[in-house]
């Protein structure tokens, strides 16, 4: 069982998509978080997707162009890609799509992604070094920021559990 050694935080990052089906890494660096040593990790409690246009005062709606789909995913291992959401690494995942009339919808993929309630020590444990940010759109008018905000804790673990969670990472590696 995890135990909380800090109270939720939020880490943030940016990925900035400029071309057509082409996609974009970020990186969230947790090596200040996570210490094998002392079987510590990050307890994910959620994930939020921001999607903004080409700078923070335009409207969405001009940077994507018709029946476009904009897809991102937060995993804790580089896959070099989007991923399928059987794969063990994937933390999280958004999708938006613009219609024809420039309706947005979510539905195919509903997010904020949560994992428990803030303030519980439930959530998506990792103790990798890092989390890994893909993005892509099929259909862009002009440059498309997407935000993403992990709330997370740093969790002490038990070897067994710390053990677990570490072998579980490696075989998604796979």
């Amino acid at each position: 069982m995890a135990t909380k050694k800090t109270a939720p935080f939020t880490l943030t990052e940016r990925v900035t998509l400029t071309a057509d089906n082409t996609d974009v890494f970020g990186v969230i660096d947790l090596a200040s978080y996570v210490d094998v040593a002392a079987r510590q990790g990050i307890s994910i409690q959620s994930v939020d997707y921001i999607v903004q246009g080409a700078t923070a005062d335009v409207n969405l709606a001009a940077s994507l162009a018709a029946n476009s789909l904009t897809t991102c995913q937060l995993t804790d291992l580089n896959r070099g890609g989007l991923v399928f959401a059987n794969d063990r690494a994937l933390c999280s995942s958004m999708q938006l799509n613009a219609s024809a009339q420039q309706a947005f919808d979510k539905a195919s993929d509903v997010y904020p992604d949560n994992y428990g309630p803030h303030g519980s020590s439930v959530g998506r444990i990792v103790v990798n070094d890092s989390l890994y940010i893909t993005g892509r759109c099929t259909n862009l008018s002009a440059d498309v920021n997407i935000t993403v905000r992990v709330t997370c804790t740093i969790v002490s673990l038990s070897a067994k559990d710390f053990m677990a969670i570490a072998i579980q990472s490696t075989a998604a590696d796979n």
